[in-house]
C-alpha cells in the first residue's frame, strides 16, 4: 500500500504552504495532492501558482496530483478549472463533475476526487472508462459498500484497471455550501469576508447545546468534529485491496502523522 498526502483543506498564508510542502518533499508519502479545494476566493497562491509549485515539486521523487475546487459557483471558477485542466504539468484530481468533462474531453487520466458521488460500481466503471485511472472512495461511505464495489469491479472486469484511494486521516470533509459559515461566525457578509478563515488554521470547532463537539467549520465546508483515524485498520485494507492511504494536512505533526502511518 501507498500513501498520499490529500490537497490542505484550510487557508494558510502562502510562505506556509511554501515550507509545508518544501518539508513534504522529503516524507514518506508516495503522493503529495496540490491545490485549493474549499473557496475560490483563497488566493494566497493563485492558479498560476499552484502549477509552478505543481511543476517544482514533480522534480521530487513524488506523485504530484493537482486538485480542483469541489463546488463550482461562478464563470470566474469555471475558467480558473479549464486553465488548470488545460495547463497542469501533472494529473488532476477531479472533485467536480465539470472537471471530469473537461479532463475526459482531453483523454487525460485523472483522478476522482472524494467529492464526486462514486455509489457503485457502475458508476465507477463509467468514470473509469472516461479516463479515471485512480478513485478516492466518498467518505460517507462504510467498509461494507466499499467491500461490495471492490467485489463487483471484479466481476465486472475492470478492476485491476484503477486505484482505490481512502481517505484515511484528518477531519472528514462532509459539506459544501454557497454560504460561508466562518464569514457568519464573525458577522461578516460573505462578499467581505476579509478572508477570515486564515484566522483559524485547523478551522472553528463548533459545539452542541450538550457542548459536546459536533462540527468544524471551515468556511463553505463542514467538516467532522472528530479526527477520523484508519490506522488500526491498515491490514484489513490491504486485504480489501485498497492501494492507498490519504492523511489529510494538519497545522502541527503531519510529518509525525506520515512516520506512524509509514
Amino acid at each position: 500500500m501507498k500513501l498520499s498526502l490529500g490537497p490542505n483543506l484550510f487557508f494558510w498564508p502562502k510562505q506556509a504552504l511554501y515550507d509545508f510542502y518544501d518539508e513534504m518533499k522529503n516524507s514518506a508519502v508516495d503522493t503529495i495532492y496540490l491545490g485549493e479545494t474549499v473557496c475560490s476566493k483563497r488566493r494566497e497562491l493563485n492558479t498560476s501558482e499552484w502549477l509552478e509549485l505543481a511543476t517544482a515539486l514533480s522534480h521530487s521523487d513524488k506523485e504530484i496530483v493537482l486538485s480542483s475546487l469541489a463546488l463550482l459557483m461562478a464563470d470566474s471558477e469555471l475558467n480558473s478549472l479549464k486553465k488548470l485542466c488545460d495547463n497542469a504539468p501533472v494529473r488532476v484530481e477531479a472533485n467536480d463533475m465539470s472537471a471530469v468533462q473537461f479532463l475526459s474531453e482531453k483523454n487525460v487520466p485523472f483522478v476522482c476526487g472524494p467529492s464526486i458521488n462514486i455509489y457503485n460500481a457502475r458508476t465507477l466503471k463509467l468514470l473509469n472508462q472516461k479516463g479515471a485511472f485512480r478513485w478516492v472512495m466518498p467518505v460517507e461511505l462504510s467498509r461494507s459498500c466499499l467491500s461490495s464495489m471492490l467485489k463487483d469491479a471484479q466481476e465486472l472486469g475492470f478492476l485491476n484497471q484503477i486505484e482505490t484511494e481512502v481517505f484515511s486521516y484528518g477531519h472528514l470533509p462532509l459539506a459544501y455550501s454557497a454560504r460561508c459559515f466562518t464569514a457568519r461566525y464573525l458577522d461578516l457578509p460573505k462578499d467581505k469576508c476579509e478572508f477570515s478563515c486564515i484566522q483559524f488554521p485547523e478551522g472553528l470547532m463548533v459545539n452542541s447545546q450538550e457542548q459536546q463537539a459536533l462540527f468544524n467549520l471551515n468556511g463553505t465546508q463542514t467538516q467532522s468534529a472528530a479526527i477520523y483515524n484508519l490506522i488500526h485498520q491498515i491490514p484489513d485494507m490491504a486485504n480489501m485491496g485498497v492501494d492507498i492511504l490519504r492523511i489529510s494536512p494538519r497545522k502541527q505533526g503531519t510529518l509525525n502523522l506520515i512516520k506512524q502511518f509509514k
